[in-house]
């Protein structure tokens, strides 16, 4: 009870001294505990609370447009305060679905022309930064400059303001500061393969999924997380990945003791039916790698009661096998006059077997299968163009699986499934190989890259997301639909776009993170982007210049122009370090990405 009377008091003093400029900042250590007992129990993510007040009659109208962009930011909170700043006419045409645009902190106010009479505009500029989809996407702003909204305000009869129209229309307006103290990185995670009957999964693995969720007052952050888990993937992964959870499930509560989260689910779901690896993945990575289970037993409960009629559901910590995420390890390649050659911890190793092993001058922007079984490149046209495939072992041969001139053909690019992709920029489509089919190349639909100059395509290590290079200045991260049978390339958004550089090459660290070499004039740098909300950090840079990159888990490899040395990013360091020098050295290789 004294806890309870201490944080109304810390409410009451905060809106008196914030109630000038509209807003009051309240830090809570909420929402409440799960269970008090524990003591730091995880399950609830510390934010700071908004609370808005309306508008006074003797505010200026400035005063009442950033009241206003504070009652946005205290929305979700405190819902009845931001009409209160409305016309009657504007509060009921005005809806707060939409994106959330995101913008820095301390944005311009300026009147546009008069600052009193009937009615007064007010201009805000600000630097864009971001925007929050409906589906809790956050997309980076890729555009340059600044952006300006109007806000029309009108007096009233007691001689008050109130805002007539915004500008850009409906939709929140937040800053950088209000999104940081509202809104928390949440990664979920799906079954990879398109959505289709629980049992249909083709291989045992997860794809993450990286949206911003708000922290809900209401309830604690673990039922939130799991809340939107069941909601289903993103935009940017709808039709790429499955889910064990059908349409119309629900959470009702997650709870935590010392030992155990218990999940209590409501809907229709049939457990004698489910996938039941599936769920324990999905629930338990997504609860452990955003700090809620911490490798805690997680038990399931359907409304209340035991999961099945007479046993619990139970996920233990020995349950999470590291494989659903896929491995980081595997050896490192690079090429040495056309050879392929192992490079060791310390030094460089032998040649592989086979024609890939041997010195030759005939191929180019070599890669590497799963496994490294196969080793396929780009044919120069001494060979004869083409994408051409052999096998890593004795009696291997070069096959040309692929037809095509050497500057038409984007550097070949495998999938885990065995596939071979790359674009053919003469005729504008993606083409995919199967050998297991006995097919030759086939095309494969991407509507959103139709009429784009595709300078490359790489395939991720998940085997769901693509990533590609327009032009020189420009990256688009998509994914694979549709399924084996008839796959697709849709869902493509723009990553990043860089003004006055030129991006080099590109290389996936894993299946959500994306490493991007990038040139300007005086000065290079490895920019290291996770695809699900571009959320950008640059490496440290070297002072030699650097021709291509490659990547897996914490390792990452270069190699230097005019096809001198390979260099490795040491974390420890935070630096580069030289793995082969002298002779010739180009095009480090790691197994897909």
């Amino acid at each position: 009870m004294r806890s309870s009377r201490r944080l109304a008091a810390a409410l009451a003093v905060a809106v008196v001294a914030w109630a000038g400029s509209g807003c009051a900042v309240i830090p809570v250590g909420g929402p409440f505990p799960v269970d008090e007992a524990g003591g730091g129990d995880p399950m609830s993510k510390p934010f700071q609370r908004m609370i808005a007040v309306p508008p006074q009659p003797a505010w200026a109208p400035l005063q009442v447009v950033q009241g206003l962009q504070a009652a946005m930011a205290a929305y979700a909170d405190e819902p009845d305060v931001l009409s209160t700043y409305l016309t009657p006419a504007a509060a009921k045409t005005w809806r707060p679905d939409g994106p959330v645009t995101v913008i820095a902190n301390r944005p311009k106010y300026d009147y546009v022309g008069k600052s009193d009479g009937d009615q007064v505009v007010i201009r805000l500029v600000g630097t864009p930064i971001a925007r929050i989809e409906a589906d809790d996407t956050y997309m980076p702003y890729t555009g340059v400059g600044d952006i300006s909204i109007d806000f029309t305000l009108v007096k009233d009869a007691q001689g008050g303001y109130h805002v007539q129209s915004v500008e850009r229309g409906a939709g929140l307006l937040l800053t950088m500061d209000d999104v940081a103290r509202a809104y928390r990185p949440t990664k979920l995670y799906f079954l990879a393969g398109p959505p289709g009957p629980s049992r249909l999964f083709a291989e045992r693995r997860l794809v993450v999924d990286r949206v911003w969720l708000r922290v809900k007052p209401t309830e604690n952050f673990a039922q939130t997380i799991v809340r939107r888990l069941l909601e289903g993937p993103s935009k940017a992964l709808h039709g790429a990945v499955g889910s064990v959870f059908p349409q119309g499930m629900s959470v009702r509560s997650v709870r935590s003791d010392d030992d155990r989260v218990v999940v209590d689910l409501h809907g229709p779901i049939a457990p004698d039916e489910l996938y039941t690896d599936g769920l324990k993945a999905q629930l338990k990575w997504t609860l452990n790698n955003n700090d809620m289970a911490n490798g805690r037993t997680v038990e399931v409960q359907l409304d209340g009661e035991p999961f099945y009629s007479s046993d619990p559901f139970v996920i233990r910590a020995d349950d999470m096998r590291e494989d659903w995420l896929g491995s980081n390890v595997s050896p490192a390649y690079y090429v040495s006059k056309g050879a392929v050659r192992s490079l060791g911890d310390e030094r460089a190793g032998n040649a592989v077997q086979g024609p890939a092993g041997q010195p030759n001058e005939l191929y180019s922007r070599l890669a590497m299968s799963d496994g490294g079984a196969m080793v396929a490149a780009r044919g120069t046209p001494e060979a004869g163009g083409g994408i051409w495939v052999t096998r890593v072992a004795p009696d291997g041969r070069w096959q040309r699986w692929i037809q095509g001139r050497q500057e038409d053909l984007t550097p070949p690019s495998w999938h885990r499934d065995g596939t071979l992709w790359t674009y053919d920029r003469a005729n504008g489509t993606v083409l995919r190989c199967d050998p297991a089919s006995g097919r030759g190349p086939e095309r494969v639909a991407a509507p959103g890259l139709d009429g784009l100059d595709v300078t490359r395509l790489r395939v991720s290590r998940d085997g769901v997301r693509v990533a590609v290079t327009v032009g020189k200045n420009e990256v688009r991260v998509g994914a694979i639909t549709g399924g084996g049978g008839a796959p697709m390339l849709g869902n493509f958004q723009t990553l990043t776009r860089v003004t006055d550089e030129e991006i080099r090459d590109i290389a996936w660290r894993d299946g959500e993170r994306l490493l991007v070499l990038v040139q300007s004039k005086n000065a290079q740098s490895v920019r290291e982007i996770y695809v699900g909300d571009g959320q950008s950090t640059e490496l440290p840079a070297t002072n030699k210049r650097l021709e291509s990159i490659s990547a897996l888990g914490q390792r990452l490899l270069a190699a230097t122009e005019g096809r001198k040395e390979i260099l490795e990013f040491n974390q420890d360091k935070q630096g580069w370090v030289s793995k082969v020098d002298g002779g010739d050295a180009a095009n480090p290789i790691f197994s897909l990405g």
